[in-house]
């Protein structure tokens, strides 16, 4: 199957994800366009982070297909590895090492993954922190940031891979409420320097202000896939106007 890069960069067919008898993910199809920012809702359970995890293999898909920037990801080390370093993914969890300061954080992938010699990995993280707004951070440890700061730290770090998708993964529910905004903030600035995203999320607002789609699921399957204006005022389904009733 030959694709258009430039057309789509994240390709989804039929693909099903099953934990024993239960199916996460129910033969879902998607393709999302380079620069989009796609936001996939729904109640928990409905299948959002299992759609996520396999876009990068985090998850292995127990049917379907999926071609990321045209690589077509199977049971293949090596398709696989060349995906991931194209995919940054920021998690609820920072899962940032706490021996390693801030700015070695951002450095050690970078050596890595990218074979980068360190003087350059070092100005490339210095660039990302930055970006996110905490250049003073560079050398203190996680233990000494806020929630916040921490995830922002966590998005530098997938930043400094320079990734051709980032994926989030419900990268404000582990903050106190006013944590989020910076985070959010900095996730906007990304969106409008036209970074590929998907973000599932329950921040409706970033929802509003950043997506070009939105995503309704549930139940492991695609209910709505419109646009936010479309889907807040004129939501098509009864299972979305419940949800929606229930968080609005």
């Amino acid at each position: 199957m030959e694709l258009d890069k430039k057309e789509s960069i994240i390709i989804i067919k039929n693909l099903d994800k099953r934990f024993g008898q239960v199916k996460a993910v129910n033969n879902v199809s998607l393709e999302i366009k380079s620069g989009q920012v796609v936001v996939i809702i729904g109640p928990s359970g409905s299948g959002k982070s299992t759609l996520l995890r396999c876009i990068n293999y985090l998850e292995v898909p127990s049917a379907g297909d999926i071609w990321v920037d045209g690589v077509h990801l199977a049971r293949n080390t090596k398709n696989i590895n060349i995906v991931r370093r194209e995919v940054g993914m920021v998690f609820q969890q920072f899962n940032l090492f706490p021996h390693l300061s801030v700015l070695e954080n951002v450095v050690l992938a970078q050596q890595v993954v990218r074979n980068r010699k360190r003087a350059e990995a070092v100005e490339i993280a210095k660039q990302q922190l930055t970006r996110v707004g905490i250049p003073e951070k560079a050398n203190v440890y996680p233990e000494q940031l806020s929630g916040g700061q921490q995830q922002r730290v966590a998005i530098a770090r997938a930043l400094a891979m320079n990734p051709k998708v980032m994926l989030f993964d419900e990268p404000t529910s582990a903050l106190d409420p006013e944590m989020i905004k910076e985070v959010l903030d900095v996730m906007l600035n990304l969106a409008k320097e036209g970074m590929t995203m998907v973000v599932v999320t329950h921040e409706m607002g970033f929802a509003r202000n950043a997506a070009d789609r939105i995503i309704f699921m549930d139940g492991g399957t695609v209910i709505e896939d419109t646009t936010p204006s479309e889907l807040f005022a004129n939501p098509k389904h009864t299972r979305t106007k419940m949800f929606l009733s229930k968080i609005l």
